[in-house]
């Protein structure tokens, strides 16, 4: 019977100990990217006003360019953007056919790889920050930890903007290749657009009730003193 030494016992340990480390993912990394994220996400609420600026600011390009040269090239009709409760699919058609090749590729390189592309991204961060600003108002949100603070936030924006891309995807492909467009890829679109204005409600509405509950906390705090 053979008998193996303290030394090597130890020896072939540590070569398990190490290979176990490297079959696992780097903890430390993965804690550090969400350490990084929700800093970077809590950060927003700094810069609050300016992204209402730029926000604003492409709002009002893309609904300058919607009512001074959309409306003409479509021949009066809106966008299917604009129609917050949606559209029938002959309705839809009817959009199309109103722009034409020339038209549906003027609106897909001036709206939708453009201002478009950039939209939906500025809104959600601002969004972001003023949930994040306005709720900081308020003791119960002061009281959640960073993290859980930062993930209130995401959670109400983001499936907005997740919506908000799908529904770009949808319209743009209709505009790049008309003979996609037929009841069902209309359908879709139409209840993408309703989707996406039902889940942008909710973070608007999130942050009046928030900004409501702040300016009555500080008129009782004003009261009282």
């Amino acid at each position: 019977m053979t008998s193996r030494s303290p030394a090597k016992a130890r020896i072939i340990r540590a070569d398990f100990d190490q290979a176990d480390r490297a079959d696992q993912p780097d903890q430390g990394d993965r804690y550090a990217f969400w350490r990084n994220l929700t800093a970077t996400v809590l950060r927003l609420s700094r810069h609050a006003a300016a992204l209402c600026i730029a926000t604003a600011a492409v709002f009002v390009a893309m609904t300058a360019l919607e009512f001074l040269y959309f409306r003409n090239l479509s021949g009066g009709l809106p966008s299917l953007d604009m129609r917050l409760t949606g559209f029938t699919p002959d309705e839809g058609m009817a959009w199309l056919t109103a722009l034409g090749r020339r038209g549906g590729e003027i609106i897909l390189v001036w709206h939708y790889l453009t201002f478009d592309l950039l939209f939906p991204a500025l809104l959600s961060l601002t969004l972001v920050s003023l949930i994040l600003a306005t709720g900081r108002q308020l003791r119960n949100f002061r009281a959640m930890i960073a993290p859980v603070q930062a993930l209130v936030a995401l959670v109400l924006v983001l499936p907005y903007t997740l919506a908000d891309y799908a529904q770009n995807f949808a319209v743009a492909r209709l505009l790049s290749d008309f003979q996609s467009a037929n009841p069902d890829s209309l359908a879709f679109a139409s209840a993408l657009t309703v989707t996406k204005f039902a889940l942008l409600a909710i973070p608007f509405a999130v942050i009046a009730v928030f900004y409501l509950a702040g300016q009555r906390r500080s008129a009782e705090g004003g009261e009282q003193s």
